[in-house]
């Protein structure tokens, strides 16, 4: 059976949320503002939590039900091989709006940190937080479409073929 995607735009924001996470996901790309950051790639360090009300996986047992923290895990790297960011504050936006639209959370916490950017200070970085009510109405259509393939793609089925 393959699950529907579900409207989670229109999740009530105090009901509980079950937590899908990658935490220290690490990678490297260029970002910054300094003519040093702008030719080297640097690392940064990615945390992600992604809330679900009540996620549906807990009784079917199936990847197709719920984010599947692999296929973010790909999508982080092909951000982090692609993106134009200069502000870690756009790239974590980008971030949230992926996970939002494209996997369909209710809500979105996203961590990006630069490990060891001065030599005094072990980390810096943005973290920010984002609700699917408070996207505009084309993207929650958009995160229902996208959620759905996903899940799709997550439970090892490819739309589109049979």
């Amino acid at each position: 059976m393959i699950a529907q995607p579900r409207d989670l735009s229109a999740a009530d924001p105090e009901t509980a949320l079950d937590l899908i996470f990658v935490e220290g996901f690490t990678g490297e790309t260029v970002i910054g503002i300094d003519s040093s950051e702008l030719h080297q790639p640097q690392p940064l360090v990615i945390d992600v939590h992604a809330g679900l009300p009540h996620v549906p996986a807990c009784e079917s047992d199936s990847i197709g039900d719920t984010i599947h923290y692999g296929v973010v895990c790909e999508r982080l790297r092909r951000l982090l091989a692609s993106h134009s960011h200069q502000l870690l504050e756009s790239f974590a936006e980008e971030i949230a709006r992926i996970l939002l639209v494209e996997f369909g959370a209710a809500w979105v916490r996203v961590k990006v940190v630069k490990p060891r950017k001065f030599d005094d200070v072990q980390a810096v970085g943005v973290q920010i937080e984002r609700r699917a009510s408070a996207l505009p109405a084309e993207a929650a259509t958009a995160s229902q479409r996208g959620a759905g393939v996903l899940r799709l793609i997550g439970s090892g089925m490819v739309p589109g073929t049979r």
